[in-house]
């Protein structure tokens, strides 16, 4: 027994190829949406927070004090934090409110941070 098997014309298997380029580029190309965030906010200076956003949510930084990490969901340029990771070191004079965010809007070059009341609890602005 012989089967046959047809063959697309090159031009739609060629069209077709470039259709599948195009949409993995597109999905390694980040999350737009989230560009407002992603990047370094506050201050690396001793004592002062900042916070490191990655486009896929990832976060780190410090509160001044103790170092921080987890991972968040983006939408638009808002960041809602997932659990926060973080040492427990006691440090006198610190104030740590960055540990209890819950949330964060981008408004142009400042975080607004949110505790889970939505309680504004302090803004950081973008590191240059």
């Amino acid at each position: 027994m012989t089967r046959t098997i047809g063959r697309a014309p090159a031009r739609l298997t060629g069209g077709l190829v470039a259709a599948a380029a195009l949409a993995l580029l597109a999905g390694c190309a980040g999350t737009p949406s989230g560009a407002a965030l992603v990047g370094t906010w506050g201050s690396t200076a001793a004592s002062q927070p900042n916070l490191t956003i990655e486009n896929d949510g990832a976060f780190s930084g410090t509160d001044g004090c103790n170092r921080l990490s987890g991972k968040g969901s983006v939408d638009g340029d808002t960041i809602t934090f997932g659990p926060i990771a973080s040492t427990l070191m006691a440090c006198q004079g610190v104030d740590e409110w960055l540990a209890k965010a819950s949330s964060g809007t981008a408004k142009g070059s400042t975080l607004v941070v949110y505790d889970i009341s939505g309680n504004e609890i302090g803004k950081l602005d973008k590191s240059k």
